[in-house]
């Protein structure tokens, strides 16, 4: 099985970017893979999206919802890219499919003609 198929397969992966000055910074979030790359969704004021704006290297690596990653859990690292309002809607439709409660909050949004929270999606090749 390759990194990706264990990326895919997983709950949660930590996403890990770098400060200017290099520090490594994790954080878990939800995933979807699809065509070989892996994508996230965030807000656009998250201070991921400001890391990757200033540094696109990332590392990626299965981790627990609290974002505790095992010695020997599968990782990869890459470059990632911010995606602009089509690409984060695409993002939000390959969440939807894996993750229910991403459904049920877009349906809940729908049914209450609320807005939805403003999102970017971030994609990461490797």
């Amino acid at each position: 099985m390759t990194v990706l198929d264990e990326l895919s397969r997983s709950r949660y992966v930590s996403l890990t970017t770098y400060r200017k000055d290099g520090t490594a910074v994790s954080t878990p979030v939800w995933h979807a893979v699809d065509g070989g790359k892996l994508y996230v969704s965030t807000t656009p004021d998250a201070w991921k999206v400001r890391r990757i704006r200033n540094n696109s290297r990332v590392v990626v690596a299965v981790c627990n919802a609290r974002g505790r990653v095992a010695d020997d859990a599968p990782r990869a690292e890459g470059e990632a890219v911010l995606l602009d309002t089509a690409g984060t809607e695409g993002v939000r439709r390959l969440l939807a499919r894996k993750y229910f409660l991403v459904r049920l909050t877009g349906w809940a949004t729908k049914i209450l003609r609320c807005s939805a929270r403003p999102a970017i999606g971030i994609v990461v090749s490797f």
